[in-house]
């Protein structure tokens, strides 16, 4: 029995991970699509009708690309950090809060602090191992602003572990049966937001690759297959981060089909943001993370803290 439980648990986790995968592909036809209309011109629109094999078009491309490794790298960990980060990003997919169970457990929240984290590793070593300067400086800045911007994040996550008593995400659907936790704590939501802009290295915190200091940041080094797997990890967690936001703050009825439309829509806000807003200055990144939200993201816990206690 256990045996059969054990096979269905792989079958489905794999099944969710190619689902991700063509998701993933077909959100950067979206985001080119709607920065073309944002610019005024058409986007990917010559392979298949009205450009929709353009995905495929370029993971084709990308993965049949000669791969060249520089002379002096470490050559290891140089290949190990892109396969590594797409593991981590694609592992989180499995707290996907199904009625069914999958992977879905009473520490939810803490595996996704736990791989979250682990995700700065590598990016820091991506940048560390390319031994290039370049790649370096961008590796420092991303896991600089990774570090400040996951501090707000714990804390906002230990507000609402706070307000509903459990580490589950499967809980968050119960409580918000009535109302969504968008409306009782819409300052909490925007900080959120912004948090997961800036830990997904997303316009306008996208300082790991400023084109006019440091080319690409730390994959500056990588192409071919290594640069498609750590661009696939990076739109991997845009949508686990949008689905994370649509189970915390809109209700998580994953058996809904209007919970997929306000994934997409958070996803969406990802694509307007980089269309509209330029780029930080690096100061002023810290400034908010450290001198704003932090404080913010403090007072509401000790608020949802007290809240809880006299009530």
């Amino acid at each position: 029995m256990l045996s059969k439980e054990l096979i269905m648990l792989m079958l489905v986790g794999l099944i969710l991970v190619i689902f991700v995968m063509v998701g993933v592909a077909f959100f950067t036809l979206l985001e080119r699509k709607v920065l073309g209309y944002i610019h005024l011109r058409k986007g990917p629109n010559s392979v298949g009708f009205s450009g929709i094999l353009q995905p495929f078009s370029d993971a084709i491309k990308l993965f049949c690309k000669e791969h060249v490794n520089p002379l002096v790298s470490n050559y290891l960990l140089y290949y190990v950090c892109p396969v590594f980060s797409l593991f981590l990003s694609l592992i989180l997919w499995m707290l996907m809060p199904y009625m069914s169970g999958l992977l879905t457990f009473n520490l939810g929240m803490f595996f996704f602090l736990v791989c979250t984290s682990m995700g700065v590793y590598t990016v820091m070593l991506a940048g560390w191992s390319s031994n290039s300067n370049y790649a370096l400086l961008g590796g420092l800045r991303a896991v600089a602003q990774t570090i400040s911007y996951e501090v707000s994040l714990a804390l906002i996550l230990l507000s609402f572990i706070f307000l509903i008593g459990s580490y589950s995400l499967l809980d968050f659907f119960y409580f918000q049966m009535g109302i969504w936790f968008l409306f009782l704590c819409l300052p909490l939501c925007n900080v959120w937001f912004v948090s997961c802009l800036a830990e997904t290295n997303r316009s306008p915190f996208d300082f790991a690759e400023g084109e006019s200091e440091l080319v690409s940041g730390f994959n500056v080094e990588y192409g071919s297959g290594g640069f498609a797997l750590i661009f696939l990890s990076e739109y991997s967690s845009i949508l686990f981060m949008s689905m994370l936001m649509c189970i915390i703050f809109l209700g998580s009825n994953l058996n809904s089909f209007t919970f997929y439309l306000k994934l997409i829509f958070v996803a969406f806000l990802y694509i307007w943001v980089r269309g509209t807003l330029p780029r930080y200055r690096y100061d002023k990144l810290m400034y908010l993370a450290w001198k704003s939200f932090l404080p913010l993201s403090l007072n509401f816990l000790f608020f949802y803290l007290g809240f809880k206690i006299f009530f």
